[in-house]
């Protein structure tokens, strides 16, 4: 369950936007000002942030750039402003998306969506990712499990790539199959299954009991924090 951070010091308007998203399945916190939006982000770890530029003390382009010095998190301005220039102003200090007030619940809720899913998507452009005794060299395509070569698979490469690049988060069994697979309607679901087993006895010390990629159940895997 994503969880959304509401940075609006509008009240009524952060609660309907809050209650909206928890309709939704969302979990939603609010901040009413800059201070207690940065505060929120290191102690709650969302996974993507609201947040309006119009706030009391710290505003919100302020507030951007000191998430974008911490963190990754998709971030969707809000803002009554609609100049051309102001959009820019907004995306230049790292916003990944921009609504203008007033807009609909329905499409505040699409674009969550969206960034959400281009986040989970993302890869980190790293040519080596580590973790756990594993080394992932994207240049090489190689896998080394304490220094010894894995002999990966290309798809099981692709899956641990994914899975490595977006270490601690959630990947459900339909974006790894989307990502790996493509749009082949030969190939279900079940097949992401067949290759984590392969995968983890290739990558695992116990393939049965795994302490690097973990099952999360009924929605996917995670590689482990």
């Amino acid at each position: 369950m994503a969880r959304i951070l509401i940075v609006e010091d509008e009240t009524l308007l952060a609660e309907t936007v809050a209650f909206n998203l928890r309709e939704e399945g969302y979990k939603a916190d609010i901040a009413g000002d800059g201070a207690s939006a940065i505060d929120l982000l290191r102690r709650e770890k969302p996974d993507a942030v609201l947040l309006d530029i119009m706030l009391p003390g710290i505003d919100g382009l302020e507030v951007c750039k000191l998430i974008r010095r911490e963190s990754d998190v998709p971030v969707i301005m809000l803002t009554a402003k609609s100049r051309e220039v102001d959009k820019v102003v907004g995306l230049e200090v790292g916003a990944d998306d921009y609504v203008t007030k007033p807009f609909g619940m329905m499409e505040l809720i699409a674009r969550v969506r969206a960034a959400l899913r281009r986040s989970r998507c993302s890869v980190r452009p790293a040519d080596v990712l580590q973790g756990h005794g594993l080394e992932l060299d994207t240049a090489r395509h190689t896998v080394r499990v304490h220094g010894i070569e894995a002999g990966l698979r290309p798809k099981e490469f692709e899956l641990l790539h994914i899975l490595m690049a977006n270490r601690g988060r959630v990947m459900e069994r339909s974006l790894l199959l989307d990502r790996v697979w493509g749009e082949n309607e030969y190939i279900d679901a079940g097949t992401v299954d067949v290759h984590i087993r392969r995968l983890r006895e290739k990558v695992e010390e116990n393939p049965s009991k795994p302490a690097r990629i973990l099952t999360v159940r009924g929605v996917g895997y995670k590689f482990a924090e």
